[in-house]
């Protein structure tokens, strides 16, 4: 009976704990939708009463015009155009990051030799490697993708080699005490302990390689988000300017969101294994 009693004690304490966690994500949830609402409002009523220039912030009003004549004429490529060369520079930011990284963590000599290169190379703005980029491999979107690759890579190898050299000591020097392999160390310790951090890697990544692309399409594209804002600024269609920049936001935070759902599926697949 006492065992009954506990237990449907700790069921309803559980389904307030639930409720309030609920609670709390809706109230967050409803802040932040009130606090955008908002700022679109004030914005809107600025650009109408002259409070601000329209002209160069351009209103809500006027941007969702902009973005319904954008619709009606090849928005939709622009969108794929980016995120083709977002998606391609990413994968293979992340691939070459952990080859790279596993060689690193492979050779201590190597990592050695590497590691003064790879704090600069990380510190070097990429964007000034971009007319150099492009006379190595050309205008176009292979130099888009090059740049986002080159903005992406470092940051992955650097953080995935940081996790790799941080694995549990203790763990590695039992497994080699038992006759274990260097890859059996790095497939059945090694990268398994990090798989967190390369999965916070993509999170970051993601948004790097965005940043990678827009950079790459300001100096030499045809099509993209990038190109809008470049030829919105040149033309002086400042409309067309924020609207790209709004949208690119958007993708940006769409993007992340898609990494941070792989994330969660692939660690509550690992724990139910």
């Amino acid at each position: 009976m006492y065992s009954k009693k506990n237990t449907l004690l700790v069921s309803d304490e559980r389904k307030k704990y639930l409720k309030q966690i609920t609670l709390e994500k809706y109230g967050i949830l409803s802040v932040q939708v009130f606090i955008l609402l908002f700022f679109i409002f004030i914005w809107e009523v600025g650009a109408n009463l002259n409070w601000i220039d329209s002209f160069i912030t351009s209103s809500p009003s006027r941007m969702y015009a902009t973005f319904l004549n954008l619709s009606k004429n090849g928005l939709l490529k622009h969108l794929g155009v980016t995120f083709y060369e977002t998606i391609v520079g990413f994968l293979l930011g992340v691939i070459f990051g952990c080859i790279i990284a596993t060689l690193l963590w492979w050779s201590k000599t190597l990592s050695k030799i590497c590691e003064p290169y790879l704090v600069v190379l990380n510190s070097l703005p990429k964007i000034a490697l971009g007319p150099v980029i492009i006379i190595w491999v050309g205008a176009g979107t292979k130099a888009i993708i090059f740049m986002a690759l080159a903005i992406s890579l470092i940051v992955t190898v650097l953080e995935l080699l940081n996790g790799f050299l941080s694995t549990d000591k203790e763990m590695i020097k039992m497994a080699k005490t038992l006759g274990a392999n260097k890859i059996q160390i790095f497939s059945k310790i090694v990268f398994p302990a990090n798989v967190s951090t390369l999965l916070n890697s993509l999170k970051i990544n993601i948004g790097l390689s965005l940043v990678g692309v827009i950079a790459g399409e300001f100096l030499v594209s045809k099509a993209g988000l990038g190109y809008l804002i470049v030829y919105g600024g040149q033309v002086f269609q400042l409309d067309l300017v924020m609207t790209s920049v709004i949208i690119l936001a958007v993708v940006a935070a769409l993007l992340y969101k898609v990494v941070t759902l792989l994330e969660k599926f692939t660690l509550k697949s690992i724990r139910r294994q």
